[in-house]
């Protein structure tokens, strides 16, 4: 994206270099190997753009954004093992490539590494951003913990479902965000409305994710269409079809995704998106995305910068709104 080009070489070169020629090999090596998988890279770039909105140069704002991408990563690799996920960015996953054990090691041994590239900031600094990355890394926790609980509790409602996403996904946008803002040495008033614009856009951009599962191009989404439907995953589609569920609707949906159905893959999806569609969740779900969007807007009308610097917040959510990967 060309919001982000001026970052781009700067962060492949960052990560290309970690931990290089380090030793042991079987440790370091699958902390490379997932990192040069590549993967969109928005949370480090969104460092390094509100870094940049407060005059923070590139360099100023490295460090965080490699804390940031490589504390993405490490949950990456311990959720493919919680979810015995057998890819990623359509490659073997860690744990497949390797071995559990080593899946585990490695992804501990990142996330102590996303703490150490926040090291090189000043002490006041550095206080301030670990102690932001620790408050996002337990929430990210808890989200986790709520996701699979949800697995095989029927009573799951929406407004826990969405905060659920907030913990598990937002959270992190929010952090990325917040830590250029502190580098760049915002006011407080501009961190937090920079925060809660990242958790907005972040509610935003997962609700677009299980959208994009169910009704995305599969040659754009870069996966199987109905991965979430095979998986009985409970999307923000399956709540949002339940509110205008006729009785049989919802006996049907409940039935179709509650681990029982003994149906071929392409029957299955086809059953459950049908039923997405005739109750409106399709369409309650772009409303939805929509007013997330809107309401991360009304935070970047609080900040203090320039308009062309609030401009490029904007373009960056028409970007993520109107993606279809």
């Amino acid at each position: 994206m060309y919001l982000f080009k001026d970052y781009q070489l700067a962060l492949e070169t960052a990560i290309g270099d970690l931990k290089k020629e380090a030793s042991p090999e079987h440790l370091y090596r699958p902390v490379q190997y997932l990192l040069s998988l590549g993967g969109k890279r928005i949370r480090p770039y969104l460092t390094m753009m509100s870094g940049a909105a407060y005059g923070a140069n590139l360099i100023d704002t490295l460090g965080a954004a490699m804390a940031v991408e490589v504390f993405h990563n490490f949950t990456l690799i311990h959720d493919d093992v919680m979810d015995q996920a057998p890819l990623r960015r359509g490659h073997a996953t860690v744990h497949e490539k390797w071995n559990l054990n080593t899946a585990l090691l490695s992804g501990d041994a990142m996330l102590i590494m996303a703490y150490q590239s926040l090291e090189l900031y000043p002490d006041t600094v550095f206080k301030q951003l670990t102690s932001l990355l620790s408050k996002t890394a337990i929430e990210v926790c808890e989200g986790q913990q709520y996701d699979m609980d949800f697995e095989t509790n029927p009573s799951v409602s929406q407004e826990d479902y969405i905060e659920m996403i907030r913990l598990k996904t937002a959270v992190l946008v929010g952090c990325a965000l917040k830590m250029g803002a502190i580098i760049g040495k915002a006011s407080e008033k501009d961190q937090v409305a920079l925060y809660d614009f990242g958790i907005q856009l972040g509610l935003a951009f997962q609700l677009q994710d299980d959208y994009l599962d169910a009704f995305g191009n599969q040659e754009t989404f870069g996966k199987k269409i109905g991965g979430d439907i095979l998986e009985d995953k409970k999307t923000i589609l399956y709540h949002l079809a339940l509110k205008k569920a006729t009785p049989d609707q919802r006996k049907s949906l409940q039935f179709l995704l509650g681990g029982e159905a003994n149906l071929g893959e392409d029957q299955k999806i086809n059953s459950v998106k049908s039923i997405f569609e005739d109750t409106g969740a399709k369409s309650d779900v772009n409303e939805l995305i929509q007013h997330h969007a809107n309401m991360a807007l009304l935070q970047l009308e609080k900040l203090s910068i320039s308009t062309a610097q609030k401009n490029r917040f904007v373009a960056l959510k028409d970007w993520l709104m109107q993606r279809t990967f």
